[in-house]
């Protein structure tokens, strides 16, 4: 398909003939989505466990600002650490519920990759690879002479 080239139904006939059965074919898979999500929940708890964990402790560092504030005389290097403290378990408590749900999230992105699909995988070797540049580098170097002839030519 081309970007002037309109789609027709018979680029959809695979598909129209697959729906109705889910099946799959060289071109198509379904997914466990059941599966998919088990798994990330998996993944996912552990930093759910740790978030949940700094935000508690960020909750207590919180009610001790609190009572630093309010207790006399008023010890500021206490309360400037508790400050620090406190932003620091709230920042990573955040990070942390973030990657849960980056984990959690890609459970529906389905840009999937066809695992029908054989790799194509380059078996040459360093030594090959070095015959084709130098091969290609010739090409180019003669190409370049003859371009250079043939501009020259015109230039006379």
């Amino acid at each position: 398909m081309r970007k002037k080239t309109p789609l027709t139904l018979k680029h959809f006939e695979d598909l129209l003939r697959l729906v109705p059965e889910r099946a799959d074919s060289k071109l198509s898979w379904t997914v466990d989505m059941d599966e998919r999500k088990r798994i990330a929940a998996e993944e996912a708890k552990p930093l759910w466990e740790m978030s949940t964990a700094k935000g508690q402790q960020a909750a207590q560092w919180n009610q001790r600002l609190k009572d630093l504030r309010k207790a006399k005389p008023r010890d500021d290097q206490a309360i400037e650490q508790a400050e620090a403290r406190l932003k620091e378990l709230t920042r990573e408590s955040r990070e942390l519920a973030a990657k849960a749900k980056e984990i959690e999230d890609a459970v529906y992105d389905l840009k999937a990759v066809n695992p029908n699909r054989k790799p194509v995988v380059d078996t040459r070797t360093p030594e090959e690879l070095i015959d084709i540049i130098e091969t290609k580098g010739r090409e180019i170097t003669e190409a370049l002479a003859a371009l250079r002839q043939r501009v020259g030519g015109r230039e006379r």
